[in-house]
């Protein structure tokens, strides 16, 4: 494979991460090409157990180097510390393995306080915002209100600039907010404490990439979040606030000459979603309970439970369609292996009707699901590698699952671990 991008195809929290870290055994450079720190990748390896939210997940492969491009939500304070805890673990990270585009703007800590006070003021009609401050940073950089990573070479330039945004920004949160202001000191404190530190990563990945595509070099692209929260195709406004698409990897990585000829989508074996909004499968009560807890789901940033709900083809078909899937990696479907029935919503009920159409974001609000039972196995398929190997009826779910949502499914994870993968 070359150039392949690994996307969400659902609401995020998929398994990308576990993706990544599997497939970089065959490239040569993993780049992270949007959103922020406010979601995390969870990679389970022969190193142990981590939560990467900045990093890019080909950080543990040897050899292989990792780079944050300009689409990225640049947080200098979460990154120096996910740096230093994974070199307490024997991670070694350094500027041979890891770069940042010098066009990468810095998330600002306006940017977090910012998105708290909003959720504040929005109180029972938030959007379930993690408060890591994307949507103000997002808001910022598109009305070029944005601090690049490259203007940290420029000292004199960057206080100057530094100060005309602080002011600027004071206005709203003492006008609006009612919030205290920031000062000179306190913004000249941050860029000793926290910006500084990463200078030594920062370079001209754009030229970076450009001589590795001359050279023939592999690179994989990773996502963060999935389809349904895009900040233009996903569940408005209970989106992230960039674009969660393969087709905005060229951009947001720098490389924008790049053709992606592979688009690995990750969906789990049964709906998730963190945050706010519409979420037609969703289950309830001890139901709900008996497979979060099965699955583990709680939110790798937040620590929140994750709403959760059997698999939703109507979404999962549109998540494909949007991402231009041309291959399905299937997680955790060992987690269902305690149902004696599996339930799979395969079309939504709005007004009476039945559609296995994905509707416009409103239309979400009024959507039932129409469930479908399908056998169990209620057989561990954790130590299973090989296809033929899996039982009956789980084979039949992942052929169902696939015809269903019109791609085909290559990978599927019966485990957290690395090795914990069936490869068809």
């Amino acid at each position: 494979m070359k150039n392949c991008a690994i996307v969400g195809i659902n609401w995020g929290d998929e398994g990308k991460g576990r993706m990544v870290d599997l497939l970089t055994e065959d490239y040569d450079i993993v780049v992270r090409f949007q959103g922020g720190g406010n979601a995390g990748h969870t990679v389970v390896n022969e190193k142990g157990k981590f939560s990467l939210h900045l990093l890019p997940s080909g950080i543990f492969r040897e050899n292989v180097v990792n780079v944050l491009g300009n689409g990225v939500a640049l947080d200098p304070e979460n990154l120096w510390k996910e740096i230093n805890d994974l070199k307490e673990k024997g991670i070694a990270v350094t500027p041979d393995n890891l770069k940042i585009s010098s066009r990468a703007s810095l998330l600002l800590p306006w940017h977090r306080e910012l998105d708290a006070l909003e959720e504040l003021r929005l109180a029972d009609k938030s959007y379930g915002s993690t408060k890591q401050g994307i949507a103000p940073f997002y808001a910022d950089k598109y009305q070029k209100k944005a601090i690049l990573a490259g203007e940290l070479f420029y000292p004199e330039a960057l206080k100057k600039h530094l100060t005309e945004l602080m002011n600027w920004k004071n206005l709203t949160l003492t006008g609006v907010y009612h919030a205290q202001p920031y000062t000179k000191d306190m913004m000249e404190a941050w860029l000793k404490e926290a910006a500084e530190k990463i200078k030594p990563f920062i370079c001209d990945t754009s030229d970076f990439l450009k001589t590795a595509q001359k050279q023939g070099k592999k690179i994989l692209f990773e996502a963060q979040l999935g389809s349904l929260r895009d900040v233009d195709y996903g569940i408005s406004p209970y989106t992230t606030s960039s674009n969660t698409m393969a087709a905005y990897a060229p951009i947001g990585s720098g490389l924008p000459s790049a053709k992606i000829i592979d688009v690995i989508g990750v969906v789990k074996a049964y709906s998730t979603c963190v945050g706010e909004g519409p979420f037609v499968c969703e289950m309830h009560g001890s139901e709900a309970e008996r497979l979060r807890e099965a699955g583990l789901e709680y939110g790798a940033k937040t620590g929140r439970p994750r709403r959760v709900g059997p698999l939703d083809i109507v979404a999962t078909r549109y998540g494909v369609e949007v991402q231009n899937a041309t291959e399905i990696a299937l997680t955790k479907l060992d987690v269902l292996s305690y149902m004696d029935e599996i339930p799979v919503c395969t079309h939504y009920r709005i007004r009476g009707e039945e559609t296995g159409k994905f509707p416009f974001p409103l239309a979400l609000e009024e959507a039932e699901p129409v469930i479908r039972l399908l056998p169990g196995w209620k057989t561990d398929i954790t130590q299973v590698r090989r296809w033929e190997d899996l039982p009956e009826a789980a084979r039949n779910y992942v052929l169902f699952v696939e015809k269903e949502i019109g791609c085909p499914i290559t990978y599927i994870s019966v485990g957290p671990e690395r090795d914990s993968m069936i490869i068809r």
